[in-house]
């Protein structure tokens, strides 16, 4: 499909009439308010890579180019806080027997020790990247699995990646490995690794009899290598699972001032209200941040054969936002065993994020659970949000209400990096037959 519009050419011009979520900018232009749906209509302008002028809808300087969007959506590159790359395209070899969490761990346990090289690593990860790009992403963290001699193949292809993909997708990692590693000698090496590629502390947190003990030693790698955190917690059903709440008890035991962001808390949304509600204040309380994911989590949570699922396995996102915890939504994993499907595509992630967690009625700020917040959480301050002097790094969509841009996938969007649009031809997935096998 064909892009929807035609940017013009040179290094400066106008967008016209051109609709825009009022939260994903960083100041209204004189005479603008939201509608009720909270969306605006104005003309920007680019010069020289960056944003120039963003003013009412008409008010465009007459004669320079433009490119007319007749109320199309703008919205700033979209940012994904939390992807598994090194996971991801394995369905093809390893899936998912039968569509469970241990299912999916039992593969992927079997798939890396026997298929995770140096030039799997790479090159799925490269496939990915190819993705995010081309449906707009701006900035990825990543998990790297960093079990024994993964984390020597599988941190120095993110190192390289990086690299390479520095000025297209900028690119964080996160160490992955269950929690108790951390009381171990290798859990010491294991962040002396993360400190020297300026990556993310972090783990998977079960409930033990240890996990105060453990989080305790996580939390002083953390400060004593400068590192902040990145958790997957309570990723399951159980009723029991509350190494949320632990985890924010030991920041605050500690006084910990790096930054904690925790993935999933998927538990949390079918505990007793008295546990939420404690739950949440303490989360208040130690500064951490939330990020969901929908699509995975509703992929495995509550798959019991034969049986449909009663709960949408995420977690209590309006609760989080309404007590002001910085909450986002993310991607997670893509055609792995944890989730069979997937693309990289942001805008998906939030188009099913809106259906499944009823982020509408109002929208409120929510474009910024995929923009502006996870940017922050990831120090990207120049990202996620759209104003004068920020990098003209920007989606173009023919979707102009919330419903026609939420309705359709929007494969005819517009993807400008500083200011010129980019070629968003996808990755075939034949070029991985030879690491993951075809049909």
């Amino acid at each position: 499909m064909s892009d929807f519009i035609t940017v013009p050419s040179g290094t400066g011009y106008w967008l016209r009439n051109a609709t825009v979520p009022a939260t994903l900018l960083t100041a209204l232009p004189p005479g603008v308010a939201p509608d009720d749906d909270g969306l605006v209509v104005v003309d920007l302008a680019i010069r020289d890579a960056l944003v120039a002028a963003i003013v009412a809808a008409g008010n465009a300087t007459m004669g320079e180019p433009a490119a007319d969007l007749r109320r199309g959506q703008i919205w700033p590159c979209l940012i994904d806080a939390h992807t598994h790359l090194d996971k991801g395209h394995t369905w093809n070899r390893a899936p998912n027997p039968d569509g469970t969490f241990d299912g999916a761990i039992r593969t992927v346990m079997a798939d890396r020790a026997a298929n995770w090289s140096e030039d799997d690593v790479r090159q799925r990860m490269e496939f990915g990247l190819r993705c995010s790009y081309a449906h707009g992403t701006r900035a990825v963290r990543t998990n790297i699995d960093s079990l024994g001699p993964q984390a020597a193949i599988s941190w120095p292809v993110f190192e390289g990646l990086r690299k390479e993909w520095a000025g297209r997708i900028e690119l964080q990692a996160v160490c992955l490995v269950p929690l108790q590693r951390f009381g171990t000698k290798e859990g010491e090496e294991l962040a002396d690794r993360v400190a020297a590629a300026n990556g993310v502390l972090g783990a998977v947190g079960y409930m033990s009899p240890e996990i105060d003990e453990l989080f305790d030693r996580l939390l002083a790698l953390a400060e004593e290598r400068g590192l902040d955190i990145d958790l997957h917690c309570d990723e399951s059903g159980d009723v029991g699972a509350r190494a949320l709440t632990h985890l924010a008890s030991a920041v605050l035991r500690r006084r910990f001032r790096g930054q904690v962001v925790c993935g999933h808390c998927c538990s949390l949304a079918i505990q007793p209200p008295a546990i939420v509600d404690e739950t949440l204040q303490l989360v208040v309380e130690a500064g951490i941040s939330v990020v969901s994911l929908p699509m995975c989590n509703m992929y495995l949570q509550d798959r019991v054969p034969g049986r449909t699922p009663r709960w949408r396995g995420v977690t209590l996102l309006h609760e989080l936002a309404a007590r002001r915890v910085r909450v986002a939504v993310a991607s997670d994993n893509c055609r792995d065993a944890f989730h069979g499907y997937g693309d990289h595509d942001m805008l998906e992630v939030f188009r099913e994020a809106t259906r499944v967690c009823h982020l509408d009625r109002p929208h409120g700020d929510w474009p910024r659970a995929v923009t502006t917040t996870p940017a922050d959480l990831m120090g990207f301050t120049n990202a996620g949000r759209i104003g004068v002097g920020l990098p003209a790094d920007l989606l173009l969509f023919e979707g102009r209400t919330w419903s026609e841009l939420l309705s359709r996938p929007q494969s005819n969007r517009v993807v400008l990096r500083n200011g010129a649009a980019i070629e968003r031809r996808l990755p075939d997935y034949r070029d991985l037959d030879g690491l993951v096998g075809g049909i």
